[in-house]
């Protein structure tokens, strides 16, 4: 063995490790107002600790921290830590669509499933979307609410052509897997003469959902139901001008059963927007802190619920267009294309 080349790799597994460890320490000072107190005015431990209501010596323990991974800056002759700008645009602002602070639920919920994910692996029993910690859903709906806050209304729909313009003019609207609902309620602002309804099988979500409407003023036109994806038809009771699948398509144990249902759900110009998370189509260029991401969230989240609706075909969360496309066409679309892409999203339009 190349002594040089254990070394090397040696170091990569110990600054992985500094991560895992590190990413506990960005959720709490997302919790604890941190962040966006130093993003008001640069900060001593112990000004830092007296504005968040916290203990100094701990707060000193945790900026050492945040300045050896180079989150925060320091200032020698002041002796105050500074976030940057830029660093504040990730960490300390809810409303950008780069905020990643809150995301980091999602890794501890996948540390919390450990012990059901080594009996996962052995069995193949999969583990379902709801049988996980709270932190999940919370954890999904911060790191994708605010992409769709940027995209979906001012790309993403404007990409599928008339579809705009149908919604505009009092379209309904199927948004399958819905979560918390982000999506849906985004398209309800949107669109005021439009009705939506949100499907998702987690009744903990959809009740998130439902109170987020009412906050957001749209329960008028916004219902959310607690069903799986097969009772599309159903639930919808009439046809349909667009079925979204926001992120959700990959995790189902039947992809093609619930593209031949949202095709029997749809009016004939009717269409179906899947957003997906970007990938190649070929998994061996599927590389890179985005696809190890994704392929993570995939073999801890996405296969494991797809296992546990009895599916062998699931898709995964780096699935690539060619796959998803193999699925839509077998469910009856005859159309279907890549209409955006963004570095985390693959997005897909597919027609009758």
């Amino acid at each position: 063995m190349d002594p040089a080349r254990i070394e090397a790799f040696a170091a990569q597994v110990v600054g992985d490790l500094a991560a895992a460890m590190g990413s506990a320490m960005t959720s709490l000072g997302g919790k604890l107002g941190f962040y966006q107190t130093l993003a008001a005015a640069p900060r001593t431990p112990e000004e830092l600790a007296a504005a968040t209501g916290t203990e100094p010596r701990l707060v000193r323990e945790w900026l050492a921290s945040q300045r050896a991974a180079g989150y925060v800056g320091f200032e020698s002759t002041s002796g105050r830590f500074v976030l940057p700008p830029e660093h504040a645009f990730v960490l300390a602002q809810p409303d950008s669509p780069a905020f990643l602070t809150p995301a980091f639920d999602v890794t501890s919920a996948i540390w919390r499933a450990e012990e059901r994910l080594v009996e996962s692996f052995r069995t193949g029993s999969g583990i379902g979307w709801h049988e996980h910690d709270c932190r999940l859903f919370s954890g999904t709906e911060a790191f994708y609410r605010n992409g769709y806050r940027a995209n979906l209304v001012s790309h993403w729909i404007p990409a599928l052509g008339d579809r705009a313009a149908a919604l505009a003019a009092g379209g309904r609207v199927a948004d399958v897997g819905c979560g918390h609902g982000a999506s849906t309620i985004l398209l309800a602002q949107a669109f005021p003469a439009s009705r939506l309804v949100g499907l998702d099988a987690h009744a903990a979500s959809i009740a998130t959902a439902r109170e987020r409407a009412a906050a957001a003023g749209v329960d008028d036109r916004v219902q959310f139901e607690v069903a799986p994806a097969a009772a599309l038809v159903e639930v919808a009771g009439g046809a349909l001008d667009l079925v979204c699948f926001m992120d959700a398509f990959h995790d189902l144990g039947d992809p093609v059963a619930a593209a031949r249902t949202a095709r029997a759900a749809l009016a004939d110009d009717g269409a179906v927007l899947l957003v997906e998370p970007f990938a190649h189509d070929a998994p061996e260029a599927n590389v890179g802190p985005v696809a190890r991401m994704y392929y993570a969230a995939s073999t801890a989240l996405c296969t494991q619920n797809a296992l546990q609706q009895g599916g062998r075909d699931g898709l995964g969360a780096q699935a690539g267009f060619a796959a998803l496309a193999s699925r839509l066409h077998a469910g009856g679309f005859e159309r279907v294309r890549v209409a955006a892409q963004t570095p985390f999203n693959l997005v897909i339009e597919a027609r009758p």
